[in-house]
């Protein structure tokens, strides 16, 4: 058969292959697969930095068409392609990665058998257009090459990203890296020493200051310091002007020390059994779990660091770090169309078993893009010590890596030798650089080691004792690289070790000013403390009501839409003209109209309002209508956003379906950004308990932990209308039991009015609480549960207890006060004309927590004949207020009082309307019984 014969036939086999391939990719082998991908890169123009990639309108021709004469040229080719292919897809599974394993196994699939290259294909020049900018070069060298690149000390995955310039970009950074490889700059390896002599000198120190003590130390990773070192020194020239930072146990002191620069002085008394947290407030919380803020100076430009404080549950700090980061860039104006949230960078540093383990990983993760939540790219650093606590990864993931997770928002992912400084510091350089260029978030997995067992009195040998003994005889990665640089002459020995003893001086130094002032009862020990205390809680009435005029107009606003928009017609029926009403003839005013008189009146007096949940843009229950959509068009329009030209901002998203992550992020929000009328709306309240570890961790207890002050406020729907288990309770007796120290403020409120002013007093106080609410469900339409004009208007407050207008009327007459919170209260009044009960008073306890005892007991003291005194209640027994509200009547009354509500049960409601129906009779004929 002759050469021209040979090379048709097998032009229709790449026409074939080609097409099946164009059908399922999978569907050809491998070699095939390789080369199909190479071909269609090879044809295309990789676009420039930023710029779409191309499209053309013609198809590409196949494969055969390009097929060269000789057949052998072709097929030597398409080998090579394959093999690019395949070290830019595989390369980092052989990558030397892991300090403990110098020598990784040979991944078959990149073996050059499998390419079945010759001996003399060995030795042709070969080129890739897309492989070091089409140079030629031998076949020997480019292998040599692309081990170098992408199987050296980096692993890289970068192909599953989709974005043809996203990966082009990446692609060209790791190769320029390969041809050119790591820095050599001596004064950058000097700084790299110094940054790992202090982390690794710190950490003997305390050892020996303080033996014993629990610190989570970084010793084996202490890598991380080079690489948030040169994050931090890169940040001014990528115009970064703060850091958000959030991470877990695992080397924060040391962070806290040598990153953030927290007062030596306070950091080594907390080490002291003399240290008492109350000397700050609160209750305090350890030293390993504390925060700290602080100016880095450059001579390129300041940058403002802040580690958030955050509790042992790993992973639960990330939500609140994106929603401090993203409160930041609004601050600083960060968050326009010129900076695009560069100015503020998040970092979160995550251990290894914790980041593939925990599924607010992917919450998280799944924000990062989304409109109402990105902040511009995160940077996350992976300390992979490759063990959580005592399990190893065999045992803690099914995927590969576990940075896996990562790959679902198409994250590049660096694998990278931990003890490799000059490669850590590059990798920090491109993360800095891919976020600053794609506001997207990238991944550093650092592979290293934990040279201690889980804490300092943790025996690794227990449960991996030959990887134990292997690291016990391991010489530190500080002195590895301080005989590396003295040995190639960077270096002296003598500088060397002058560099390493002066760290040790300073906290010498640091220690015995400690001990000095200490002992002199000096509290300036603390100075540097970042605390924000605050004045107590009062019961003082506020005034929150507002102008007529003020009233009227945002009302207006409210109810007018422009010329051109076209208004769903339920809306233009039904919702406009009713609200219309209310305003021309004073009321009545529903919950929703309420709520957004409230948001209307603070961002007119400059506050600005963010509320964001599942849904909550239209409401769950179609009641708010935040947003109009056009009915032809779907063009948004956003009445509160058109108020006044001066009016502070009003944001509105509906969330992704997680509590966990935006309940986390809004609270983090609300730190930051304390001027901000935060809130967030869970879709039903007992949803609210998928994000449980950021109420009982952050949001109950953080003021006395960490003396970060919160106000955020959480819509929970709550009510007891035959819905279900599901859909009743926002478990209300849950907060209630983490109410203490005036940490927070809970109520279940029954007039829109209360609502309004509830809202508004959250920005008129000089305090700072957390706000949870009972929001109510059917009370939305019901007709009585309405407001008027007069209730909203200025003079008018929030009142914590309600008394019984009707009984106020006749006293005397009075010998049964029955109490209550929320929709109950209607019903009770219902139940009271529909039987004709005479004597009965029907009080509402608006705000559960804090209690206020003195209210309650002016009331009672108005009826003197009454000495029957009911708590009444929708939820179980063992739910709902009771257990905590008996004991305040007990305080208060010096009585016990009847409980008048459902039993004890272990699910929150019955399935059945029939038996809700008979339930709630009950419980109300119980509340009036004689």
């Amino acid at each position: 058969m002759n050469s021209s014969v040979s090379a048709r036939l097998n032009a229709d086999l790449l026409d074939e292959k080609y097409a099946q391939w164009c059908e399922d990719p999978s569907s050809v082998e491998l070699t095939w697969s390789s080369f199909f991908e190479g071909f269609e890169l090879g044809v295309s123009q990789a676009p420039e930095e930023g710029d779409a990639p191309a499209k053309s309108a013609a198809p590409v021709s196949s494969p055969a068409s390009s097929v060269p004469a000789v057949h052998e040229d072709h097929e030597f080719e398409g080998k090579v392609v394959g093999l690019v292919y395949n070290y830019r897809t595989l390369g980092h599974t052989q990558a030397q990665i892991n300090p403990l394993d110098e020598t990784p196994e040979v991944n078959p699939r990149l073996a050059l058998s499998e390419y079945k290259f010759t001996e003399a294909e060995m030795s042709r020049e070969a080129s890739n257009p897309y492989f070091f900018d089409g140079r030629k070069m031998v076949l020997s060298d480019m292998v040599t090459a692309l081990k170098a690149t992408y199987s050296g000390k980096i692993g890289f995955e970068f192909m599953h990203i989709h974005n043809t310039t996203v990966r082009h970009w990446v692609r060209e950074r790791i190769e320029q890296h390969g041809a050119n490889g790591p820095d050599s700059d001596p004064e950058l390896q000097i700084k790299s020493l110094r940054w790992l002599l202090e982390s690794e000198t710190f950490e003997n120190f305390l050892a020996k200051k303080f033996l014993g003590e629990k610190r989570f130390s970084l010793e084996g990773g202490e890598g991380t310091m080079v690489v948030l070192n040169a994050i931090l020194e890169n940040c001014p020239k990528n115009d970064v002007l703060e850091i958000e930072m959030g991470m877990a146990h695992r080397g924060r002191l040391n962070v806290l020390a040598n990153f953030v620069k927290k007062s030596l002085t306070t950091l080594l008394y907390e080490f002291t059994p003399n240290y008492e947290p109350g000397l700050v407030a609160g209750d305090g919380d350890v030293k390993y779990h504390l925060g700290y803020e602080s100016v880095r100076e450059f001579p390129d430009g300041n940058v403002r660091v802040n580690l958030a404080a955050n509790p042992s549950h790993l992973e639960a700090v990330n939500p609140v770090v994106e929603g401090k980061a993203r409160a930041r860039q609004r601050v600083l104006g960060d968050d326009g169309d010129k900076t695009d949230r560069k100015r503020v960078l998040p970092i979160l540093i995550h251990g290894d078993a914790a980041f593939a383990g925990q599924g607010s990983v992917a919450e998280v993760l799944n924000l990062s893009q989304l409109p109402g939540y990105r902040t511009g790219g995160t940077i996350h650093l992976i300390i992979n010590n490759q063990i959580g606590f005592t399990t190893m990864p065999a045992d803690a993931r099914s995927s590969a890596y576990a940075t896996d997770v990562a790959k679902m928002i198409e994250a590049p992912i660096l694998h990278v030798n931990g003890e490799e400084p000059m490669e850590l510091y590059w990798a920090a350089q491109f993360a800095l650089e891919f976020r600053k260029q794609f506001g997207r978030d990238v991944v550093i997995d650092m592979y290293c080691y934990r040279r201690q067992g889980h804490n300092e009195a943790d025996q690794a040998a227990f449960t991996q004792p030959l990887v134990a003994k292997e690291i016990a005889a391991r010489t530190t990665f500080g002195q590895l690289y301080k005989k590396q640089l003295v040995e190639s002459q960077v270096l002296t020995p003598e500088d060397a070790d002058a560099l390493e003893q002066a760290i040790w001086d300073t906290l010498e130094e640091g220690h015995q000013k400690m001990v000095k002032m200490s002992e002199a009862g000096d509290r300036t020990v603390f100075s540097g403390s970042t605390a924000i205390i605050q004045p107590e809680y009062n019961h003082d009435p506020v005034n929150t009501g507002i102008s007529k005029e003020r009233l009227q107009h945002i009302g207006k606003v409210l109810t007018t839409v422009p010329d051109t928009f076209t208004l769903n017609p339920t809306l233009a029926k039904r919702f406009i003209p009713r609200r219309v009403d209310a305003l021309a003839k004073g009321g009545p005013f529903d919950w929703a109209f309420a709520e957004s008189l409230a948001f209307g009146a603070l961002m007119l007096e400059g506050s600005p309002v963010r509320l964001s949940g599942q849904d909550c843009r239209r409401g769950t229950f179609s009641q708010r209508h935040a947003v109009f959509y056009d009915y032809e068009t779907r063009e948004r329009y956003i009445p509160l956003q058109n108020l006044a030209e001066d009016q502070a901002k009003f944001c509105v998203y509906n969330s992704l379906l997680s509590e966990f992550a935006v309940l986390g992020f809004d609270y983090g929000y609300s730190l930051s950004y304390p001027s901000m009328l935060t809130m967030w709306e869970a879709q039903f309240g007992d949803f609210s308990n998928g994000a449980q570890v950021i109420i009982d961790q952050f949001i109950s207890s953080a003021e006395s932990k960490w003396q970060t002050p919160s106000d955020l406020v959480m819509l929970l729907p709550h009510g007891y209308e035959g819905m279900g288990p599901e859909h009743s309770s926002a478990r209300l007796e849950r907060f209630l039991q983490l109410c203490a120290e005036q940490n927070m403020i809970v109520g279940n409120f029954t007039t829109p009015a209360q609502y309004f002013h509830a809202l508004r007093r959250q920005k008129h106080r000089d305090f700072r609480k957390p706000l949870i609410i009972m929001t109510p469900k059917s009370l939305l339409g019901r007709p009585e549960a309405v407001s008027s004009e007069a209730d909203f208007l200025e003079g008018t407050s929030f009142q914590e207890i309600i008394q019984d207008p009707i009984a106020v009327e006749n006293p005397d007459s009075v010998n049964r006060i029955v109490f209550c919170s929320g929709k109950v209260y209607y019903d009770l009044v219902a139940h009271r004309k529909e039987y004709g009960i005479e004597g009965a008073a029907i009080v509402r306890v608006e705000q559960l927590y804090p209690f206020h005892g003195d209210m309650v007991k002016e009331i009672i003291g108005r009826f003197p004949n009454a000495d029957r005194f009911v708590w009444c209640q929708e939820e179980p027994k063992n739910m709902g207020a009771w257990t905590y509200i008996s004991p305040q009547f007990l305080n208060t009354l010096g009585v016990w009082p009847i409980y008048a509500g459902r039993k004890p049960g272990s699910s929150p409601a019955a399935g059945s309307k029939a038996m809700h129906y008979r339930e709630q009779k009950a419980l109300l004929e119980k509340a009036f019984e004689i």
